[in-house]
């Protein structure tokens, strides 16, 4: 199966394109031939790592590690904890939209993890800590637990299957053992479903709306979304 990428800087998670997504210039086409075919589409409902590539290229993540093994927040503007460890805040970077052109919402993300967690084995363990999740402005979320735990940054900015992809509310409040039919993200690509032909290609563009967090690009870290 081949990856046509109609972009500049955008990459998989994949490390061994990082390198050929960095060379390239605004306007240019990527070609990549992936190590198994795209079937599934749905990153949250399976562990393959096709399609958790494919969930990097048009979906974006709260955090996210870099090639040091540090966790960096991606889409958190702020993140504040408590003094007794127990509530967890979250406010989301200001311009953040969908593909769709509709705005993130931290009732997004809320319904993003809740999916996320059904399925995924850390979520699940990091739930067992959980008291409520909930939004508390459209830009700001809390998550409240029993008790201490390190595993919210570990599970939510972790970069392997599953990893706690973003969606709208509309496509995250899918039953998490029903695969989405939406494919709407807030990424640096939009996937053309009308030109995928499992077996044979998959077609990406650049989300001229995508905004990058600051910083260097780094393993599943953000990068510009300028030619470097």
């Amino acid at each position: 199966m081949s990856c046509l990428r109609r972009s500049t800087i955008g990459t998989f998670a994949a490390t061994a394109l990082l390198g050929l997504a960095s060379s390239a210039h605004a306007g240019t086409t990527l070609r990549a031939v992936m190590h198994s075919d795209l079937k599934i589409l749905d990153p949250i409902w399976t562990t393959a790592y096709i399609v958790r590539n494919h969930g990097y290229m048009i979906y974006d993540t709260l955090f996210a590690t870099d090639a040091n093994g540090e966790i960096k927040p991606q889409m958190v503007g702020k993140y504040d904890v408590s003094p007794d460890q127990l509530t967890h805040t979250f406010t989301l970077r200001d311009g953040l939209v969908w593909h769709d052109g509709q705005p993130v919402t931290a009732e997004d993300c809320v319904a993003s993890i809740k999916r996320w967690a059904v399925k995924d084995t850390s979520g699940q363990k990091l739930m067992t800590f959980v008291a409520a999740i909930e939004a508390k402005d459209e830009k700001t979320f809390a998550l409240q637990l029993r008790e201490p735990t390190g595993l919210v940054l570990l599970a939510l900015g972790k970069p392997s299957s599953n990893v706690p992809f973003m969606m709208p509310k509309r496509v995250a409040e899918t039953d998490a053992n029903t695969q989405i039919s939406d494919f709407v993200g807030s990424g640096p690509f939009i996937f053309k479903k009308d030109e995928w032909r499992p077996g044979h290609v998959v077609v990406y563009v650049k989300f001229d709306k995508y905004k990058p967090s600051n910083g260097a690009p780094s393993a599943t870290t953000r990068w510009p979304s300028t030619p470097c």
